[in-house]
């Protein structure tokens, strides 16, 4: 188990896709019995129990009665990639006993026991399937220098998939496909830059459908799924995008769903849309510009060493920070677990002297092994104890605004200086706590939420995610503008938790009253048109994407 375990005991990057949704994607990669499925190549490189593998034979040996070719021998076209053991035997195990009822056997290389991603391979026709999604920093770090290597498009902080994408792309023939169900955050976030840049120069996306309403996967999971289709071939196009709100659309998907255009790619965020310019700056602001700081929380390296909730009883005191995780922050409710960070620096920005600290000198070489293999360490092995990130423990003791990037939560709590952030939590600091109780308000109504959306990705149940480059891209009432009767009311609502009340503060029509003008107030008569008038602009008059587009 090469990524370790979720907290649901499953591991990470498993999540199977529900057959019906396996059907439609080959259905419209056109995969079908009803053609002459003889001589395709087929790759799947995650197939984990054999979702799509079993609904491809079964094609393949439909197609092989009604054109009249030896299954048997079509079969040598098919490969299906599982790099865990156990899996890999359970999907032997299904596939042999499919095989079997077509009086058939299993050829030799049909299934490979390896890692897609380091293996050879020959060039196919169909690419399809569920690529694993592992985030960045569960990905061993062995492996990250790997694929850094390898990869162009393996950069930043990114998910394992986009390197699934890059090496799929590179194996397909002439006019082959690719069709993965996956995470849609290619599409906007930074790590996805060069990704984005690869299709654009050299192939051609046909389609991409926004299931992000939907459960398109065996188990509920906080994702962001899209099925994309990406073409070997060039052509100056704009693909369909499908935004449906229910999975049985998918079967009638033409019929029933009006694909709406325009990803714009001349642009490096295909999704982009203008928030700037003078009639936008002259009564909003960003959120950097009022005086606050957007930050994001440490990152160690190796949290298993550097974080934990027994630290008190083995580490010297002073070198504790207490420090909160996202899942901390769940279900509206915020919760400390108990840890502790092991802060390895000292008061001048150096590493502390462990024959000082010799509590922390016993812990840490007991586990040099682990953090000397470490990408950080290996690039200055003298600094092997460091994290990634420097750690300040003055940012404990401020006052700011918690942002978890994947988080289900209505409600922003304000940390008044007991935590220490972790890598997974944005945060937000800067002036006084009243106004940083003001702008976490702002940050929670429907106002911001729509700018989110449009900037970035939302995940299942329409939350938007909270990143660092979007909250820097928002555009929010001027709060020393805000009149403070009804910054009072804000900051009640927020004590409160009425979210009705602030969506009914920060809408156009009470925003209109910050000073700005009765024209300026036009481009606000509703959200949905403030976004379609400046996305038509960017795109220059064209009509926008309504909305964003696994294992």
């Amino acid at each position: 188990m090469m990524y370790g375990k979720r907290s649901n005991g499953i591991q990470h990057g498993l999540v199977l896709t529900k057959p019906f949704v396996v059907d439609v994607m080959l259905d419209r990669v056109g995969y079908t019995s009803d053609k002459n499925l003889k001589t395709l190549k087929v790759i799947e490189p995650a197939a984990g129990d054999g979702g799509f593998a079993l609904s491809i034979i079964d094609r393949l040996y439909q197609s092989s009665l009604k054109h009249n070719f030896s299954f048997q021998e079509a079969l040598n076209n098919l490969t299906f990639y599982e790099i865990d053991k156990e899996m890999s035997e359970k999907l032997k195990i299904r596939i042999l006993q499919r095989l079997e009822e077509y009086s058939a056997f299993l050829p030799k290389n049909t299934i490979q026991i390896s890692n897609f991603l380091t293996s050879d391979n020959k060039l196919c026709d169909l690419i399809i399937g569920n690529p694993p999604y592992v985030r960045h920093e569960n990905i061993p770090e062995e492996q990250k220098e790997i694929y850094r290597k390898k990869y162009k498009t393996f950069t930043h902080r990114s998910d394992l998939y986009i390197a699934f994408y890059e090496k799929s792309l590179s194996v397909l023939n002439k006019n082959g496909v690719l069709s993965f169900i996956c995470s849609n955050r290619w599409l906007k976030n930074q790590y996805g830059k060069n990704l984005r840049s690869l299709i654009s120069l050299n192939y051609s996306i046909e389609e991409i459908i926004d299931l992000e309403k939907t459960s398109p996967f065996e188990e509920e999971v906080i994702a962001y799924p899209a099925i994309t289709t990406i073409k070997n071939f060039q052509k100056n196009h704009t693909p369909n995008y499908f935004e449906i709100d229910k999975l049985s659309d998918l079967d009638e998907l033409n019929k029933k769903v009006e694909p709406s255009n325009g990803i714009n790619f001349k642009s490096s965020n295909w999704f982009s849309y203008n928030y700037t310019g003078e009639e936008f700056e002259k009564n909003l602001d960003s959120i950097e510009n009022q005086g606050f700081k957007i930050g994001i929380g440490v990152a160690t390296g190796s949290d298993k060493t550097f974080i934990r909730s027994d630290f008190e009883s083995i580490i010297e005191e002073e070198l504790l920070v207490p420090i909160l995780k996202s899942k901390d922050l769940k279900q509206n409710s915020l919760k400390w677990s108990g840890n502790y960070i092991l802060n390895p620096f000292s008061n001048d920005g150096g590493l502390i002297n462990l024959e000082k600290y010799p509590k922390a000198k016993s812990y840490l070489y007991s586990n040099k092994d682990l953090l000397t293999k470490r990408h950080i360490s290996k690039k200055n092995p003298k600094n092997w104890y460091k994290t990634i990130d420097r750690i300040k423990p003055e940012l404990t003791k401020k006052c700011k605004i918690l942002l978890p990037d994947i988080s289900g939560n209505s409600h922003l709590f304000i940390d008044k200086g007991d935590f220490y952030p972790h890598h997974n939590l944005y945060y937000i600091l800067g002036n006084t706590y009243d106004k940083l109780v003001v702008l976490a308000a702002i940050l929670m109504s429907d106002f911001v939420k729509s700018q989110l959306i449009e900037l970035g990705n939302k995940m299942n149940g329409g939350y938007p995610r909270w990143q660092s480059q979007n909250l820097k891209k928002l555009r929010i009432p001027i709060i020393d503008s805000i009149p403070k009767e009804t910054k009072e009311e804000i900051i009640l609502a927020y004590n409160e938790r009425r979210y009705s009340r602030i969506n009914q503060l920060i809408n156009p029509d009470e925003i209109s009253k910050f000073n700005i003008s009765v024209g300026q107030m036009k481009l606000f008569e509703t959200r949905s048109t403030y976004l379609l008038e400046k996305a038509r602009h960017a795109n220059n008059g064209s009509s926008p994407i309504s909305g964003t587009v696994r294992k």
